[in-house]
C-alpha cells in the first residue's frame, strides 16, 4: 500500500497523536519512514536575531529535541526512521521534502486556530492539500502499538 512515509512532527499533543497513527500505518504496511521537524523562521524571529543573537540558533536546539524524541517513540516501535530537521516555512519544507523522498503520504497533527489566526498565518494543512503529489493523512487517533502496549495476561487462580 504505502512505500514511503513522511511524518511532519511537531512535538505537539496533536503531533504526538499524528506520529503514533503514522508509524502504526507504517508498521502495517512495511513502510520506510522519513521523520521530519521544521523549525519555522517567521520575519520576526530574523529580527530578533538582529538584536538577540542566537534566537534561531535556540529554536534550532528546541526542535533538534524535538526530533529525536519522535525519532526514538519510532524506534521503540521497531521502527528505522531517517530524521531531518530543516528550516523555513513548514508547508513548503513538508512538501519539497516529501517530493524528495518520493513520498506516499504525509502525515501531519492538527491544532485548532481561531479565524484570525488561520488568516493571519494561513494553515499548513491546507497548503499540503493543495500542494502535495501524495496523500495527506491528518492524524487525530490514539492508537495502541502491539509491539509496546502489549495486553496484560490475567493469570487464572486455581
Amino acid at each position: 500500500m504505502y512505500r514511503k512515509m513522511l511524518l511532519a512532527y511537531d512535538g505537539s499533543v496533536d503531533g504526538r497523536l499524528a506520529l503514533g497513527e503514522g508509524a502504526r500505518l507504517a508498521q502495517l504496511c512495511g513502510a520506510q519512514v522519513c521523520l521530519l521537524a521544521v523549525v519555522q523562521i517567521s520575519t520576526g524571529i530574523v529580527l530578533a536575531e538582529g538584536v538577540h543573537s542566537g534566537i534561531v540558533g535556540d529554536q534550532s536546539e528546541v526542535y533538534r529535541n524535538i526530533l529525536a524524541e519522535g525519532e526514538r517513540r519510532l524506534r521503540d516501535m521497531g521502527l528505522r526512521p531517517e530524521a531531518r530537521l530543516n528550516m523555513g516555512d513548514p508547508g513548503p519544507e513538508i512538501c519539497a521534502v516529501a517530493r524528495e523522498i518520493e513520498a506516499d503520504l504525509v502525515v501531519v497533527g492538527h491544532r485548532q486556530h481561531g479565524t484570525l489566526a488561520r488568516w493571519w498565518s494561513g494553515s499548513v494543512t491546507t497548503y499540503l492539500a493543495d500542494h502535495l503529489a501524495c496523500s495527506l493523512l491528518i492524524g487525530r487517533m490514539e492508537m495502541s502499538n502491539p509491539h509496546v502496549d502489549r495486553p496484560k495476561v490475567r493469570s487464572k487462580a486455581l
